[in-house]
Order: structure tokens, then sequence, then C-alpha cells
């Protein structure tokens, strides 16, 4: 356990992305199985530990630590996990315990264990192990590395392609022994079946100027759909729907899973449609995490897949072929599966990229975001690669609000309150409408810091109310109607886009300016 929490301590205080991977090759190299690919399954989101509660923790540090004082530090600090490694009551003799045991106690222990375990282990560790203990506890790690860095590690350590790497990932499970093998010489694990291609092709984004420069003879256009992104898979019978992170959301779509009727691998777009209207993503959302889906909301909600791309067909892999050629290939198969509920992307006809501009000012549809373009002889790269796709949003949604409460941030920002509460005016009074921690600046991020420290009215915990005298521009990507919340509305993906000092609280926009903005 040491070993991995002091890897934890130079990631956390390692800026550098390679300085990152060198520390992760250094752990990998100097730490035998199966410690290391536990370690690898932690840096990735896929050890599938039961999930330790922010709550059970704090119930869990109210029985050694004064109340008063634990709810101080927790302001202080902003990290649960660190505030209770640091003011835990010191161990009088330390104990390392491998990293696989740990592991395994948590994994086997009843919930209702999971309490008297977590205390006894934090009695016997220094604060830097209990902090990396309870990280691995409750999955959370926030030491600025990603799943696919450390994919990236590890394919460095052992001088593999990355993209080789990423296409056997998910057919493999922690503790990963094949996959170091591999690393050090061994025999390249076969890829499962039925497992996804990761990461997904991803385009960048851009705007008219930026297209000037290309012609447009050279990329075909789509609209882009507020969907989620999906790989359908189909191989020697099994069939799963795959989240563009690789999450296997199969058990709530078992209406797409019946129409999965090929073998092959198609990209696109999940959705709800009802006739010939595809539903806000409010509706789809209603579907998305769950294990199983009543009848009632198959009936009410009935998902469909817009295919756009196609990866793997009859056995034979596409992902080489220029965008044009698995375009006529996808065309050929979605027509030769014949399913209600699945189609086929429509390409958007344009000679210029005016043409293309007037398309997308003036969408048939509220549910697109935009546009899609690709280049005709692209083929399907893996990651976000700068050329060959990208895509043209619609203009966000825009108002001004009024900042409500404030609360601390994590990790590097855990010493400024950054996840702000806005507001807007319904008739004579200010009611929430949603929260941002993004699209400011750090210099705005201190002035911000700043405003709620001498502008606090009242707190409840960690959240401070404030004066609502300082209005700032909200951006957003969508609205729908949300019966959980009071204002009747919920924002999709909202930031904070400008400060408007200019501009005094009374002016801020009205609950009615959003309500007339829903599809």
């Amino acid at each position: 356990m040491r070993a991995f929490s002091a890897l934890l301590d130079r990631l956390a205080f390692t800026h550098q992305r390679n300085g990152k991977i060198a520390h992760l090759m250094q752990f990998f190299a100097a730490t035998p199985d199966p410690a290391r690919g536990l370690a690898l399954a932690v840096m990735t989101g896929d050890l599938g530990l039961r999930a330790v509660t922010p709550s059970m923790l704090r119930a869990l540090a109210s029985e050694r630590i004064d109340s008063q004082l634990f709810a101080l530090s927790y302001d202080f600090v902003g990290d649960l996990a660190e505030t209770i490694a640091l003011i835990w009551p010191e161990a009088t003799v330390l104990s390392d315990t491998p990293l696989p045991d740990l592991v395994e106690e948590l994994r086997i222990t009843p919930k209702s264990g999971l309490p008297a375990l977590i205390a006894k282990r934090l009695d016997s560790m220094s604060p830097s192990e209990r902090y990396a203990y309870l990280k691995l506890a409750t999955g959370g790690l926030r030491v600025g590395v990603s799943g696919r860095l450390a994919r990236k590690a590890l394919a460095d350590y052992g001088g593999l392609p990355l993209t080789e790497v990423e296409e056997v990932w998910h057919g493999l499970t922690p503790p990963y022994e094949n996959l170091f093998a591999w690393a050090e010489g061994g025999a390249k694990p076969a890829a499962a079946a039925h497992a996804p291609f990761r990461p997904v092709m991803l385009s960048t984004p851009t705007d008219l100027a930026a297209l000037t420069d290309l012609d447009p003879a050279d990329f075909d256009a789509e609209w882009k759909w507020d969907g989620i992104r999906v790989q359908a898979v189909s191989d020697c019978g099994t069939r799963r729907l795959y989240s563009r992170t690789g999450e296997d959301i199969s058990p709530a779509f078992p209406d797409i899973l019946e129409t999965l009727d090929f073998e092959g691998t198609i990209d696109g777009e999940l959705l709800v449609r009802r006739g010939d209207a595809i539903a806000p993503f409010g509706d789809l959302q209603k579907r998305l995490g769950r294990k199983t889906v009543s009848r009632k909301l198959l009936q009410s909600h009935p998902a469909h897949l817009r295919a756009y791309d196609l990866l793997v067909w009859q056995g034979d892999d596409l992902r080489g072929l220029p965008f044009l050629a698995r375009r006529a290939e996808l065309e050929r198969a979605v027509a030769s599966v014949g399913q209600p509920r699945m189609d086929l992307s429509p390409l958007l006809a344009f000679a210029r990229w005016d043409d293309l501009a007037a398309l997308r000012a003036a969408p048939p549809d509220s549910v697109i975001e935009g546009v899609m373009i690709k280049r005709r002889d692209s083929p399907y790269l893996a990651g976000r690669k700068k050329g060959p796709w990208f895509k043209w949003k619609r203009d966000p949604m825009i108002v001004d609000a009024v900042l409500l409460y404030a609360q601390r941030g994590h990790g590097k920002r855990s010493g400024f309150y950054s996840d702000f509460t806005f507001g807007v005016w319904d008739g004579d009074s200010l009611v929430p409408v949603g929260k941002a921690y993004f699209g400011f600046t750090d210099a705005e991020l201190k002035a911000l810091d700043r405003f709620v420290r001498n502008n606090t009215i009242e707190t409840y915990g960690p959240v401070r109310a404030l004066k609502p005298t300082k209005v700032v521009e909200v951006a957003f990507e969508g609205l729908n109607r949300s019966a959980r919340h009071k204002s009747g509305v919920a924002m999709r993906f909202p930031r904070i886009s400008r400060i408007r000092d200019d501009k005094p609280a009374a002016e801020a926009d009205q609950l009615q300016t959003l309500r007339d903005m829903l599809p």
C-alpha cells in the first residue's frame, strides 16, 4: 500500500503530462502482479469496487472527530478523503497491508461491515496512506490522471501502440496480468469479440472563419443530434450497446439490442424517437443508467439508433477505409437490416460553406445541436485528431443570471469558491435555475472567490448564501422541462461565459425568458 500511496503523492504534485507518465512507468516496473494491475484499474476507473459513499465516511469521521472541527476542516480543505486523512487520530502502530489484500476485503465485505473495516485500516496508516486508501475505496482519485493517460503509460512502458492497447482494453479485466505480460514481451491478448473500439473517433470544434481555408468539395456534412454517442456491436450472437466511454449500457436499451440483427459494429447516435419526431435529450436521460426498463417506459420512451459510421461488417474491419467508402457500406448495411428502430444519418447538400451556414442557422428540428463535417478521405481514427472531423455547433443559449450560492471546489480548486448556483427573476423573487463551475479564467475565479468571501450573508454547512448583486452571463447548450426543479427547467451544460459587472441585478433575466426558450 505504501508504494501505491507514494505513487498518488507523486502524481498529485506533478503537473506535466510526461512527468505523470514517467511516474506510472516506474511504478509498473517496480511493482509485481497483481498490485500494479489493480493500481492501473484504479486509475482507469475499472476496478469495480462497491462504492463507499461520502455520507458513510462523514458518519465514520463523526465518531472519532469533533463535528464542528471536522466541518471547519472540510470547508477549508475542500476534499473529503484528504480531510479525513489529515484529521484522523494518529496511528500508534503502522502496518503496510498489500494493495491486493485491501482491494479484496473491500470487495467481499458487506456494506454493513464497511465502516468498521475502514476505521480499522485508517487506525494503522499514515496520513498519505489513509488518503490513498480512501481514494481507493471511493473511486475518486483527482490526481490529474485520466484513464487514457494511464493506458498511455502502460503502452509506453511496453513500447506498445496505444491504439492496440485501446482495442483490447475492454475485453480484459483487472488485474490485467496478460496485458502486463504482453508489455514485457509476451503474446498480445486476444481482443474480446464484443468489446467496443476505444476511444471513439472525435471531432474538433470549428466555425465559419476556420472553414474558409478548406475546400468544401473534400467534405460531407450531417446533422449533429442531441443524443449520446454509442457503438452497437453484434458478434457471434452477442449483442452489446456501449457509450463513448466504453460503458456497457445494454440493460437500459433492450429494444435497441433487438434491432442488432447483423454481424458488425455500427457507430451512431442514441435517441428517443416517437413516430417521425426525435424527442429532447431529457427524454433519453430517463432511460440512461437503468439496470432494467419497465414495459411502460419502453412504450413511452422508445429508443432509436441513428447510424453514421460502420466500423466492422460481416467480419471485415472497415476502419482503414476512407469515410466515403465506409458511408457507402453503411448505407447498404442499414438497408439490409431494415429495422424500424435504426436509420441512416442523412447527408446534407451544400456546395459552399455559406450554404452549410444557412442550414445550420435554420435546422429542421429543435433537437439538432449543429452540424458534423467529415473529410471524405478520412479513415476512422481513434481519439480527437484535428483535421478529419469537425463539429460546428449551434450558438449557445444565453441568459443573464444572479449568483445566489457558492461552494468550494475540489482538487486544485479546493482553496477557492468555484461552484456557483445562479438564479433569475420570477416576479420579484430570484429562483435558482442552475449550477456552473467552469467557463471562467483563473483570474476571474480569484475575483469570484473574493466576491464570495466579502458578500456572504449566511452559511449552510459548506454552502454560502450570497448577497444577490453579482450578475453573470450563463451559456448553455439546451433546455428541458423538469418537474424536479422548482423553476420547472433544467439547463444542459451550463457555464459562466462572462461576468457582468456592468449590469445591476435588477436587470438580470426573468424565468419567463427561459420558458420561452423551451422546445
